[in-house]
């Protein structure tokens, strides 16, 4: 932003350049790569001086209404590392939450707090780097935004390892987990081998209702394994009947039988086949669990064999030492990609990208009305689905192998890793 000066003593106008801050956050569900998205802004406002001060608000937006902020702009100036350790560290630096911001009829003050706050700490943009309930955010906010004409930019920086943002090839995060989940798959495929005996082994995945992630156990077979040997996803109805079926057949020809399912299966009806009661969180989705336990106790009632539930859980988007580097570069240029959209005058966007290509992996850096993302769900096509519903196709997996390609370096303090110091998140 500038504006012309006086005239000096020769006439000739002198531009002032003034220029205004950015605000941060970071929310829902973490993931390996969004503090790689965080330092992409930094390490690109060390390029274009685009901000002068690059405040972190904690916790999400719910920081900005308790006015609790880290000055991101001061870390990187005293830490010459700070950006290359941020990168790598798994969660979110700067915290998360869970929360649902209202409409402008429910809450108008709410509005109105954070925009004078905007005002107050002179921020010319605020970027939120999430999954769908964030984009809701983004869209809520600059919609308010455009209304009553306010001059804070709103932008969205993608993330999710579940990969069900739409107008999007694939969500940073995504690809580090499914570069978990199938080392995991493979790592449990070598322990099972072992005996020689019959035995269901059920490994649980995130996805409530899409099944990317599931998907991704496919990458674990190689020339000597073929687990997992059946994968369910939410896009198809889970029928327990065809499953024991499946199973049983199995069982025929062999000793040992790996299942990957997605937690957020479902039934003829539309059940969740794991959800807990009435029990949900608030943004209103059915909170899931026991999808492995409850296939466990009916295959071992069913088959009369050794049955076990694995359940990864959290495990899946915080395993920073077996992250994806092009899962993390991308997740960089995403948070760049905003930066460059903040110049351009954009609002009310989520940075984005097409793929160009699979073969040659390439990819087009772009953005789009996140009103047209918020709230909506990519599902997996129904041809990367085999007709039986319990496997994945061969255009999946190439849709999949260019994501978990590349390996991190990461620094080691006493045989572990060392990452950034979060002691600002402990309360």
């Amino acid at each position: 932003m500038s504006h012309k000066c006086p005239l000096n003593e020769r006439g000739i106008f002198i531009i002032l350049v003034l220029m205004k801050n950015l605000i941060i956050a970071q929310s829902g569900g973490p993931t390996v790569a969004i503090n790689a998205s965080l330092a992409g802004v930094l390490e690109q406002n060390q390029k274009t001086n685009s901000f002068k001060k690059i405040y972190g608000s904690l916790n999400g937006i719910t920081g900005i209404l308790q006015n609790r902020f880290l000055d991101l702009t001061e870390k990187t100036s005293e830490d010459p590392t700070f950006i290359t350790n941020l990168k790598t560290t798994p969660a979110m630096y700067l915290g998360s939450c869970r929360f649902r911001v209202p409409t402008e009829e429910e809450d108008f003050s709410f509005y109105e707090t954070v925009f004078s706050k905007f005002e107050e700490m002179d921020a010319d943009a605020f970027f939120y780097i999430g999954g769908n309930d964030s984009m809701d955010t983004v869209a809520k906010l600059s919609a308010y935004g455009k209304k009553h004409k306010k001059s804070t930019k709103i932008i969205g920086i993608p993330k999710t390892i579940d990969n069900d943002l739409i107008h999007i090839d694939h969500t940073p995060g995504f690809g580090s987990a499914a570069k978990y989940v199938a080392s995991s798959i493979l790592e449990i495929a070598h322990d099972t081998y072992i005996y020689h005996l019959k035995s269901v082994t059920i490994v649980e995945i995130m996805g409530r209702d899409a099944g990317w992630l599931t998907a991704s156990s496919a990458l674990a077979r190689n020339e000597y394994s073929n687990a997992p040997h059946l994968i369910y996803l939410p896009e198809r109805v889970f029928f327990l009947e065809e499953c024991i079926e499946d199973t049983k057949k199995l069982l025929e020809e062999r000793d040992d039988v790996i299942i990957a399912i997605s937690e957020g299966v479902k039934d003829k009806d539309g059940n969740y086949i794991s959800a807990s009661e009435g029990h949900k969180d608030n943004f209103g989705h059915a909170m899931l669990s026991g999808t492995a336990k409850y296939l466990e106790h009916e295959l071992h009632q069913a088959l009369g064999v050794k049955t076990r539930g694995i359940e990864l859980n959290i495990l899946q988007r915080c395993a920073s030492h077996i992250a994806s580097e092009t899962d993390l570069c991308e997740s960089m240029q995403l948070g760049a990609t905003a930066v460059s959209l903040y110049e351009e005058g954009k609002t009310g966007v989520m940075a984005t990208h097409k793929r160009i290509s699979s073969h040659s992996y390439k990819l087009e850096y772009t953005c789009h009305d996140v009103s047209e993302i918020a709230n909506q769900v990519k599902s997996v096509p129904d041809n990367y689905i085999n007709t039986r519903g319990n496997d994945i196709t061969d255009e999946m997996l190439d849709y999949l192998y260019p994501l978990i390609q590349g390996e991190v370096s990461l620094t080691y303090k006493d045989g572990l890793p060392s990452y950034l110091d979060v002691s600002h998140l402990v309360f």
